[in-house]
């Protein structure tokens, strides 16, 4: 397969594959995905089957549900198609695709899930997944990333992850792991399940803790709706007004320029002198969002990040105080959530991050996050950062620790010595501070730069994928690192592997009436 740039954005009103239903505190969404409307030519969608297009509406909708109907406080996923909920991920364009779609179609796919969770959890906005037919592999992992899961009980549906006795590979959005570490599901059941192509149905799925209940076809849409609206009565909070959110292209407060020939970009991110702090926060970093997502699908041999920014210190600073100040309101608090979420795709982002802080940057409080996610510091002489509330453990990290706690697990005391400095740092105080990997003069700057970008650019990009995925995340695992750790490693290696992807292996012979063919060493 070809990949051709395509749109990351879009609106309700040109999703092909799904239809969202406000029916307050209900909201339905409903998957019923057009075969015939693939995101790239050469696959057919069929059994609400998915690709990236089709889960770009779902973020999209994810998105707009949290901010633009903030009445709701039930969110139900169900299929519009007949006795399918959904086929999971469509195995011919996996089977078609490059290894990095692969992979990256199988990360933004989580981060979609960790959406839902995270809204679920955060946002008072509960999930529930009405499960009306057959649910498989992806569309199983779906219904893992909601509150809770209910299946219709026809003696036909089912719920299965049938990737490693069909593909050859692995359930690529952290079914495994939800399996365990969020429903609960015992580790031996759990591997019989998961070997089972065609899958666990009715009372037994409920008694494995597969799913939460089941009903009969007669009147699971009704049961179904009951259980929302007894989520929604448990949910106590009332928000304001609904928050649009507009086009994101063309940007106001990010750049993104990209040279193919060094493999390099630049993401620059400008602060607003406007004073409008809840609606630069919320433009910049959904910005940021979109431009992360363009350098992982559409700049593939791009290596090296170098982040900057552009700005006053002190705007930032004061931006970041009003936020904080208002936390606990709304819409403030799912602005917050939307910086934490994005900053972890960037924590996420497999390329080299460079912090580059010089004497225009204005690496302050939330964009302070920003240069802590990066892999290196290069800090410019009498250039100067400074942290504030925001660092202190409000937008967490996938592991939910601070990106300072983590920067200085072995010496714990450093953090609270930083975020107590009312002062910025300079950057000889930053170096002291261990905010900074290294200081360079006018005389040095470019060109320590420069070398510093062309040693890293010369490296093997699969070593430095292992290398940054190991040391970004020190400290405790939670079920979010476990399961991006797990897709780096994992799949990564079995999506490279002839046993699923040569000419004889499963997810190549996938359809196909010859039975793969496999090198049964293990390694």
């Amino acid at each position: 397969m070809v990949l051709m740039p395509f749109e990351l954005e879009t609106h309700p009103s040109r999703y092909r594959h799904w239809r969202l239903e406000i029916d307050p505190p209900l909201a339905w969404l409903i998957m019923a995905v057009a075969e015939d409307a693939p995101l790239i030519p050469g696959y057919k969608l069929k059994l609400n089957s998915y690709d990236l297009g089709v889960d770009i509406e779902l973020a999209d909708a994810v998105q707009r549900l949290r901010f633009e109907h903030p009445q709701i406080k039930t969110v139900i996923i169900t299929s519009g198609q007949d006795r399918v909920f959904s086929a999971g991920a469509n195995i011919h364009m996996l089977a078609t695709s490059a290894h990095g779609f692969k992979v990256n179609f199988c990360k933004y796919t989580n981060e979609t899930r960790l959406a839902i969770e995270d809204a679920s959890g955060a946002s008072g906005q509960h999930y529930i997944a009405a499960c009306n037919g057959t649910t498989a592999g992806g569309g199983y992992e779906l219904a893992l990333a909601c509150e809770e899961i209910y299946l219709v009980d026809d003696g036909h549906s089912a719920v299965s992850l049938p990737e490693v006795p069909l593909l050859g590979v692995l359930p690529g959005t952290g079914g495994l792991t939800r399996l365990v570490d969020k429903r609960k599901v015992r580790r031996d059941l759990a591997d019989v399940f998961a070997t089972l192509a065609e899958g666990i149905k009715g009372k037994r799925a409920v008694e494995w803790r597969l799913v939460d209940g089941v009903f009969p076809r007669s009147r699971f849409r009704e049961a179904v709706r009951e259980r929302a609206l007894a989520l929604a009565a448990r949910e106590p909070r009332v928000k304001g007004a609904a928050v649009t959110l507009d086009p994101v292209f063309p940007y106001r407060h990010v750049a993104l320029e990209v040279n193919p020939e060094r493999r390099v970009a630049e993401l620059t991110i400008t602060a607003s002198a406007d004073g409008d702090a809840a609606g630069w926060h919320l433009r910049a970093f959904r910005e940021l969002d979109d431009a992360l997502l363009r350098l992982r699908l559409h700049h593939e041999d791009v290596g090296i990040v170098l982040l900057k920014t552009r700005g006053n210190l002190d705007a930032v600073q004061a931006a970041d105080a009003a936020l904080y100040a208002s936390r606990g309101q709304w819409p403030e608090n799912e602005i917050l959530l939307l910086i934490a979420r994005t900053l972890r795709r960037l924590d996420l982002t497999s390329k080299t991050l460079f912090a580059v802080v010089d004497r225009e940057s204005c690496f302050a409080g939330s964009l302070l996050e920003i240069a802590l996610a990066a892999d290196r510091i290069y800090m410019q002489e009498g250039a100067s950062i400074a942290a504030g509330p925001l660092n202190g453990g409000v937008l967490p990290a996938s592991n939910r620790s601070s990106r300072l706690a983590a920067r200085f697990l072995g010496e714990p005391e450093r953090v609270a010595q930083i975020l107590a400095r009312a002062e910025p740092f300079d950057s000889e105080a930053a170096l002291e501070a261990g905010l900074a990997t290294a200081v360079f003069d006018d005389m040095d700057w470019e060109d320590e730069l420069r070398v510093a970008i062309e040693e890293r650019a010369s490296l093997s990009p699969d070593a430095l994928t292992g290398l940054e995925a190991n040391l970004r995340f020190p400290g405790a695992e939670t079920p979010e690192t476990k399961v991006f750790g797990r897709l780096s490693a994992w799949q990564n290696w079995i999506f490279s592997r002839p046993n699923a992807v040569g000419e004889r292996g499963a997810l190549s012979l996938y359809g196909k009436p010859e039975r793969p063919q496999f090198d049964w060493r293990r390694t």
